[in-house]
């Protein structure tokens, strides 16, 4: 008998794939969680029932959430992640050797633990052995209040605005996000799907202009996401990305990268039409 995964994108329209078998399913305090073996895009996290990461396509999300931030603030030197614990984010940022220590704030111990345990590729970096790191198995709102004025940049690497990360969406956690960056801080965070979810859209950067002077949305594209077409938000103190873009660095960067390059960095910021109509002020 073949087994199918589906998830709606609406209430019309959803993406299908053949499993082969559950690796795990078990519930944390917070959320469901679920690794399955698929044919097409190897193993598949989710989180009550929505995937979050695939062994095929993840190396285009954790690029692009990490990349362009760490390539345009000059001395990265210490970095956050709120949520991402399937470690893939972690990995790309120690790929900057300018980076002295990143630590993992993510609320759900178990994804830790399972990422660790089922998908190595990316966890390898959180499972206790890089001095450069730190786990902090914590709520990111909490943690941020503990530490101000701290962090070259933040990245939030979180779920959907449901959940436990519903918070991670709002005015008032952005305002301690910017109290825990430095003064040239930056801020990276995924926001949705420009062609699905251009409300929640419209209310996220509204939030952001609220606290950040300066905030752009930037573009990749994501088989596994809804619509295949994804965004984040770029919200900065101080530097641009595209006029602060170390562009030399970039190019010569020690480290293979299968989608990020320095002309897409500049491309990715360069948006269709609809999807500047989202975030318009």
């Amino acid at each position: 008998m073949d087994l199918w995964y589906t998830e709606k994108h609406s209430e019309n329209v959803g993406i299908t794939m053949k499993t082969t078998k559950t690796l795990f399913s078990g519930k944390s305090e917070f959320q469901q969680l679920d690794i399955v073996e698929t044919l097409e895009f190897g193993r598949m996290m989710l989180l009550d029932g929505l995937v979050m990461v695939t062994e095929r396509d993840e190396f285009i999300y954790h690029d692009m959430i990490v990349h362009p931030a760490l390539f345009t603030h000059p001395k990265p030197k210490k970095v956050l992640v709120i949520g991402g614990g399937d470690g893939g984010s972690i990995r790309e940022i120690m790929k900057h050797p300018e980076v002295e220590l990143a630590v993992l704030c993510e609320i759900d111990g178990l994804v830790i633990e399972k990422s660790i345990e089922f998908l190595p590729s990316m966890a390898a970096e959180i499972d206790g052995t890089n001095p450069r790191v730190k786990l902090h198995v914590d709520d990111g709102l909490a943690y941020i209040r503990d530490h101000q004025n701290e962090f070259d940049v933040i990245l939030v690497d979180s779920t959907d605005p449901i959940g436990p990360a519903v918070g991670l969406f709002e005015e008032g956690f952005y305002r301690l996000v910017f109290s825990a960056l430095k003064d040239d801080g930056i801020m990276i965070a995924q926001s949705e799907s420009p062609f699905y979810h251009a409300a929640i859209q419209k209310k996220m950067y509204q939030n952001l202009r609220e606290v950040f002077p300066l905030v752009e949305m930037y573009q990749a594209f994501i088989p596994t996401y809804p619509s295949g077409f994804w965004s984040f938000a770029f919200a900065s103190k101080t530097y641009h990305p595209i006029t602060n873009f170390d562009h030399d660095r970039a190019a010569k960067r020690k480290f293979h990268s299968r989608y990020y390059n320095e002309d897409l960095h500049l491309g990715a910021f360069m948006l269709p039409t609809f999807a500047r109509e989202n975030i318009a002020k």
